[in-house]
């Protein structure tokens, strides 16, 4: 697919960073600190309702770090804040991003304390990155795994992202289009969003149009005049009346009617539906078929299909782009190597594995088993998820995401989970991974040297070799 990757050209998007990571650069480089340093992202736990993640997001950020730079605009903004030298500040002006980066591809499964995305790259580089890199990962993450619990409730109903006027600002509208796309998600009625990354398009007429008619099959009539087989919404007075008002202008037509579907948006989606598909019939319009929008979320549509409900597609909005029942993800993003040392944190809650790791999928006839976390270096039995690409600042061919395989790799990858990790509910137990002997034990002996003991005083940096 042969798409722009940026929607956006934001002239000062080097700015998109937390405060604290320019004082923290201009600290590092006061003090001569800009060795190599390994940041990785990662998902430190799944929310209640999730049994997996779907891992989206990493295409943007990619993007990001090939284009970062400090314009002058930017620079003479940070003069402004005097915060900064201006050695410091002609320094940052010719900040180019020259790491490496590894990732899982786009729509790979992942699980908790994985990481998704890893940053091998000068310390100040590597850390000026995590702010846009948490932004872009987190939340089109977010979406693409409610996504894809949304498309396996639909079972093979369409499914449309209708999300737009309800998710927090336009750029979030941009992103998860493109994330419910990689999940499943067939269309979106975000237009932008079918430019830049060729998503299919859909949308037709709102209750707005009918209302501004004096009479219902009127604005019908007027409607598919222009647009013969589109979808007409009908309930915006009295859902079955204008289902026969349908079915008048079908009489009136013939031959020509050539509607393609009528739209359900309120009330008893269930029992509506079966009404309006016996009316349908009964007047000869078998091949008219239904949709549903108004509320929704997978718990709902699973319900309608478990029921039997004659519902052929689903729009779905504001519990998609807002990930209403898990709004947020625990995603951080954190130093775990520096100067070829592992690096720990040992907050309460928040402790980090150190050293620069792989995820290894073991799997039987394919399907996956357990994974394993690993040093890099590691023999382990499986396959290796984190794949390079960048090098050098520089996206490799592997760097470039095609939607259309991203959504290959979702549906394949899902189709093989046990069903009780695709299932809606928690399940239990959940999908096992573990950290290597080597790994824990390296992790056992920082933490030792890191931990404070009464009495005693920190042991500090010393080489884990």
């Amino acid at each position: 697919m042969n798409v722009q990757s940026r929607w956006s050209e934001i002239e000062d998007g080097a700015l998109l960073v937390d405060l604290y990571e320019l004082t923290m650069a201009q600290a590092y480089h006061a003090e001569g600190m800009n060795d190599t340093a390994v940041f990785e992202l990662t998902f430190r736990s799944l929310p209640r309702s999730r049994n997996y993640l779907v891992a989206c997001g990493i295409d943007p950020v990619l993007d990001y770090l090939e284009n970062l730079s400090f314009n002058e605009q930017a620079i003479n903004y940070l003069a402004t804040l005097a915060q900064f030298s201006g050695s410091f500040l002609d320094w940052l002006s010719g900040l180019r991003f020259t790491g490496d980066v590894n990732a899982v591809p786009e729509g790979t499964v992942v699980f908790a304390g994985e990481p998704v995305l890893q940053v091998v790259a000068p310390l100040i580089e590597a850390q000026i990155v995590e702010t846009f890199a948490l932004n872009h990962v987190h939340y089109e993450t977010l979406v693409a795994s409610k996504a894809a619990r949304v498309v396996a409730a639909a079972a093979g109903r369409q499914v449309v992202d209708f999300g737009m006027r309800r998710t927090h600002g336009s750029s979030a509208a941009m992103m998860a289009a493109r994330a419910g796309y990689v999940a499943g998600m067939n269309a979106t009625s975000n237009v932008l969003a079918g430019k830049v990354y060729g998503i299919p398009l859909a949308g037709t007429m709102a209750h707005s149009y009918v209302q501004t008619h004096d009479d219902e099959e009127e604005a019908y009539r007027d409607f598919m005049r222009l647009y013969p087989q589109t979808t007409l919404v009908v309930d915006t007075y009295d859902t079955l009346e204008g289902v026969r008002k349908v079915i008048d202008l079908s009489l009136n037509a013939g031959a020509d009617f050539n509607l393609r579907a009528v739209r359900l948006d309120s009330g008893d989606l269930e029992d509506l539906s079966e009404r309006v598909r016996r009316l349908l019939d009964e007047a000869g319009l078998r091949r008219v078929l239904i949709y549903a929008s108004g509320n929704l979320d997978e718990h709902r549509i699973e319900k309608l299909v478990a029921a039997g409900a004659p519902i052929d597609g689903f729009g779905v909005g504001t519990r998609l782009g807002t990930s209403q029942d898990a709004p947020s993800l625990d995603a951080a993003y954190k130093l775990v190597e520096y100067r070829g040392e592992g690096r720990i944190k040992l907050s309460v809650q928040k402790a980090t594995v150190p050293w620069r790791k792989q995820v290894f999928r073991r799997e039987e006839n394919a399907v996956p088993i357990g994974d394993v976390i690993g040093r890099v270096g590691e023999d382990i039995p499986g396959r290796p998820l984190l794949v390079p690409v960048m090098r050098g600042g520089r996206r490799l061919p592997e760097g470039r995401c095609d939607l259309e395989r991203a959504r290959g790799r979702v549906r394949s990858q899902l189709d093989l989970l046990p069903d009780q990790l695709r299932a809606l509910e928690p399940a239990d137990p959940g999908y096992p991974v573990a950290l290597s002997d080597e790994l824990e034990q390296s992790r056992e002996r920082l933490s030792r040297r890191f931990s404070w003991i009464p009495g005693e005083k920190p042991t500090g940096r010393t080489r884990d070799a």
